[in-house]
């Protein structure tokens, strides 16, 4: 599965890039493709591009506040959880998409 998202949590900074790594690693552990893009304090980083976008399976926010380019989803499948979800459960997110979202 091809799976991208956004973490970004309210201050930017710790949360936000935890959330990306425990994504991304229970992702690959899972054998799936993953790209998160980090929204925070230091602006954008890792942006997703068109290309990751339009061959997604699902999009993942792992958000606490209000994100830029929410609109680049449309008509995607999107999963939007916290960023406290993602850090203490990525493994059994990635599971209940992979049971529940059919790419």
């Amino acid at each position: 599965m091809n799976i991208i998202g956004i973490a970004a949590c309210v201050a930017g900074i710790a949360h936000t890039y935890i959330a990306k790594e425990k994504l991304t690693k229970a992702a690959e552990k899972r054998g799936h493709t993953i790209h998160i893009e980090t929204q925070g304090q230091i602006g954008t980083e890792d942006e997703l591009t068109a290309e990751q976008i339009k061959i997604s399976d699902v999009v993942i926010l792992a958000v606490d506040t209000s994100i830029k380019g929410r609109d680049r989803f449309a008509g995607k499948k999107i999963v939007e959880v916290s960023t406290e979800v993602v850090i203490h459960s990525a493994g059994n997110l990635i599971k209940h998409i992979e049971e529940n979202i059919k790419a």
